[in-house]
């Protein structure tokens, strides 16, 4: 448990000032944690014995940075998406034993973790810098804070079973108290943030911290679905106590898409 805290805070503290930091500082550091975790997903269909095709994804992930950047729209990148799959089915079709699932497999990274992942990205066209802040605090908090509270509430308790075909430590008091800590976070987060610039209405929040909530806790049963298929604990073991890239981020990436809808639907509420 220690070895796990103490993880947990450094990782938080890389977190932070990369945020601080903000532009190159925070999406360099970003994407090179896309890239670990579609690296991770990847080795663990593998290891599942399936024949996962990963060029296309690595040739759309290098080619979403420069879209990105000159359009400024995660919305342009499912054409370059619809490409990587039809690559995918090319290569697969012409394989001498081709199977659907490989085909399948081959696109879990780009729909699990490239698309939501840019997502992130996408936050950083919030009308301004304190904007931008407040989306990222609850993009990562929502779904973090969450999983910490489900994880030691579940621990004390938990007695009845949230999912145990997909998750058996996972319990249904675990999983209120993450969605508490959820919408907790997410109305304090704005209530800090209004203090020195204006924000969007506050009902809003409480509203994003319970759908974000779902959302991550979901996110984290997609990655525990994926692990037991794959016949893996983890995704690897980088973080000692919290597994790997794609361990940490699971429930991130799936939240961070709320948010971007979110961001999209209430611009001119950031802007007002």
């Amino acid at each position: 448990m220690t070895q796990r805290i103490l993880t947990g805070l450094g990782l938080l503290t890389i977190l932070l000032l990369a945020m601080w930091g903000g532009g190159l500082w925070f999406s360099v550091p970003y994407m090179i944690t896309i890239c670990m975790s579609m690296y991770e997903m990847i080795q663990a269909t593998a290891k599942a014995g399936h024949r996962p095709v990963q060029w296309p994804c690595w040739l759309c992930m290098i080619l979403s940075i420069p879209l990105y950047h000159f359009y400024n729209s995660v919305s342009l990148l499912m054409p370059l998406v619809g490409g990587a799959f039809m690559l995918i089915s090319m290569t697969v079709i012409f394989r001498d034993d081709p199977k659907l699932e490989d085909i399948l497999i081959s696109c879990l990274p780009l729909i699990s973790v490239l698309l939501p992942g840019l997502c992130m990205l996408g936050l950083q066209k919030a009308p301004s810098q304190s904007s931008q802040n407040l989306l990222l605090t609850l993009a990562f908090g929502v779904p973090l804070v969450g999983d910490t509270m489900a994880f030691f509430v579940g621990r004390r308790f938990g007695k009845r079973k949230l999912c145990p075909a997909v998750s058996p430590n996972k319990s249904i008091e675990g999983a209120v108290a993450g969605l508490i800590g959820s919408v907790v976070w997410a109305m304090a987060a704005a209530a800090a943030f209004s203090l020195y610039k204006p924000i969007p209405p506050f009902w809003h929040f409480p509203i994003l911290g319970f759908v974000g909530g779902i959302a991550g806790q979901m996110g984290d049963l997609f990655a525990s679905l994926i692990k037991r298929h794959c016949g893996v604990k983890d995704f690897s073991n980088i973080f000692p106590g919290h597994g790997g890239m794609m361990d940490r981020l699971d429930s991130v990436y799936w939240a961070t898409v709320i948010l971007y809808i979110y961001l999209n639907i209430a611009v001119n509420a950031f802007a007002a």
